[in-house]
Parts: structure tokens; C-alpha cells; sequence
């Protein structure tokens, strides 16, 4: 018998209940892992709500880490012992156990703590998606990072700064201003109503920046445009703030604007790509490229609280559930 944390029905966090159940011998083709961690992301959050649909009752949680406990027929290059984080579906990381599919575990190297990975494995992929993946910044772009404390605002600006970007970050308080800062943005802009357009305008010279990574979504999508430089590119990546509204096209054309909605899972979905991207991802972490801030840490039976605080903004960095 494991615990897990099962979603009933669509809606608010009492909608989350702890669950015991027996797991199954690893099928072919997969192993079972024992997790040390499970990352908990706003993608968790748009399943929760019914956002994204789900088979229920069923186990949230798209990344995790851990070590091998048994595996399946024909799995051949993961061993019992071996430590290992995944991304991506299927679902059902918030749980002491799962088994899962052998290409979607990644061998952890000996100097990346398991549970660092937990909190790494989905944003890491993310921000490695938005800057190396299909539609890098050209060199030497000054780029826009709205909630830049946040756990992907961090890891992006990180990374981005190291590759040689300048990142103008945007926060909700002087508090998640300064860890922006130390995450490497140039400027932080502070204040949830804060004029974000004029500022960062005024800070590039009016001329605006090359792209601009929107979490946020709701209002602070369309008022991204204005800030964006002529023929530059808006990427939106979330909708903490809410729904993403409907977007003329020829909005963009006033200014040659380009719309990207990238989705990680879809990314991550190709098995060459994904462990592609997880060798890069590992590889920034392992020679400290970048690093990755664990803001918050919860018992698994506490995965409404930390979808809560998380939900409503009382979090930096990335959020763990452990067993």
C-alpha cells in the first residue's frame, strides 16, 4: 500500500485527498521509483481546476525524483539502485511511489541532489525550451520576465542572464524584487499595479525589449504587447493571474509583433528531444550554471497548502512535496 494524493473532482484544493492503495508490479517497459520528492507546479494547479482534463479520481504532479525500486520486462538501461528524476506525462507524481514509464526516467548524476531535481526537472525544462529550444533570443536580447521571484520567473532570468541576456525583471513586493535581483535581473520592476509598460520602456530607451515571457496571463498579457519592441516576440507561458484572453491577430500586426504559446509537455512529449533536454538541463546544474532555489518544502499529505500558497502567491522559488 502507498499514500497518494488523489484529485476527486475538478475545483478548490479540498478537492485533494489523501489515498492508500496498493501499487502494481512495474509493467514492461517500466520501472518503480521511490520518491525522496515531487515538484509542485501552476500546471498542477490547471488540472486541479479542470482547466486541463483529467481521468478521475487521479494523481496530480509531473516531475519528480527518487531511486529505482524494481523494473519491468525489457528495461535495460535503468537498474534497481539507481537514482533518477523525470518530467512530463503521465501524471501521478504526488505520491510515496509510481510506476513509470524507463524512457522518461533520467539517471541522476552523483554530484545533483535527488531532491533539487524534484524541484528542477519541469522548469528546467521549460526555461531550457524558451531559450535553447525552437525560438532562442538572438544574442545580446534585453528580455522582459514577469513574477521573476517565482519558481520558473528564477530559474529563467538565472539562465538567461549566464547565457549572456539582459533580463528586466517584473515583482508583486520589494521582498521578491530583491531575490529577482540576485537571481540575476538587471532591473526589477515592483509593484502588482505598477506601470511595467512605461517603466520598462523608459528603461530600454522606448524602445521596448526583444521578448517578453508572460507566467501571468489575464490583464498582463495583452498589456505585454506595448512593451515589447517593434517586430519582437511575447511569449506566454502561464495564467497565474488568470485566463488568457482571446488575441486579435491583428493586434500583433500594428507592430509585427509574434505570439509564441510554447507547452513544455508537448515538448517534452518526443523522448529524443526530452532526454536531450534533460542532458542540457543537467549539465547547466552540474557545473553551476544554474541553479535552482527550493522555496518551500511540505509533508505530501499538505499538497493542498502548498497549491494554496503557491495559488496565491506567498512563495518564491520551487515547492516540494516529500513522503
Amino acid at each position: 500500500m502507498i499514500r497518494s494524493i488523489e484529485l476527486l473532482a475538478p475545483g478548490g484544493v479540498d478537492q485533494l485527498q489523501l489515498a492508500r492503495r496498493p501499487l502494481a508490479p512495474p509493467a514492461a517497459g517500466e520501472v518503480r521509483v521511490r520518491q525522496h520528492a515531487a515538484g509542485v507546479n501552476f500546471l498542477d494547479i490547471y488540472y486541479r481546476t479542470g482547466l486541463y482534463p483529467l481521468p478521475l479520481p487521479g494523481v496530480l504532479g509531473v516531475e519528480g525524483a527518487g531511486v529505482v525500486e524494481a523494473v519491468g520486462a525489457g528495461v535495460e538501461d535503468i537498474s534497481v539502485g539507481d537514482r533518477i528524476a523525470y518530467a512530463g506525462a503521465p501524471l501521478g507524481g504526488y505520491a510515496e511511489a509510481r510506476n513509470l514509464p524507463a524512457a522518461r526516467a533520467v539517471k541522476l548524476p552523483a554530484d545533483i541532489d535527488t531532491r533539487l531535481a524534484a524541484g528542477a526537472m519541469l522548469r528546467g525544462l521549460t526555461v531550457q525550451m524558451l531559450l535553447r529550444g525552437p525560438r532562442p533570443p538572438a544574442p545580446g536580447s534585453t528580455l522582459l520576465v514577469h513574477a521573476a521571484a517565482g519558481g520558473l520567473g528564477q530559474v529563467l532570468t538565472r539562465w538567461a542572464t549566464r547565457l549572456g541576456f539582459t533580463v528586466i525583471g517584473t515583482a508583486s513586493s520589494e521582498a521578491k524584487a530583491q531575490v529577482a535581483r540576485e537571481a540575476g535581473a538587471t532591473q526589477v520592476i515592483v509593484g502588482r499595479d505598477a506601470d511595467f509598460v512605461a517603466q520598462t520602456l523608459d528603461l530600454t530607451g522606448g524602445r521596448g525589449v526583444d521578448v517578453a515571457y508572460d507566467g501571468l496571463g489575464g490583464a498582463y498579457l495583452r498589456r505585454t504587447f506595448d512593451a515589447v519592441a517593434p517586430f519582437g516576440l511575447v511569449v506566454n507561458v502561464g495564467q497565474a493571474a488568470g485566463a488568457v484572453p482571446p488575441v486579435l491577430v491583428t493586434d500583433l500586426g500594428k507592430r509585427g509583433l509574434a505570439l509564441w504559446r510554447p507547452s513544455v509537455m508537448a515538448y517534452v512529449a518526443d523522448v529524443p528531444r526530452y532526454r536531450a533536454a534533460a542532458a542540457d538541463l543537467l549539465g547547466a546544474l552540474g557545473r553551476g550554471d544554474l541553479t535552482v532555489e527550493i522555496g518551500g518544502t511540505y509533508a505530501l499529505e499538505d499538497a493542498g497548502k502548498a497549491q494554496a500558497d503557491l495559488e496565491a502567491g506567498r512563495t518564491t522559488g520551487s515547492l516540494l512535496l516529500v513522503p
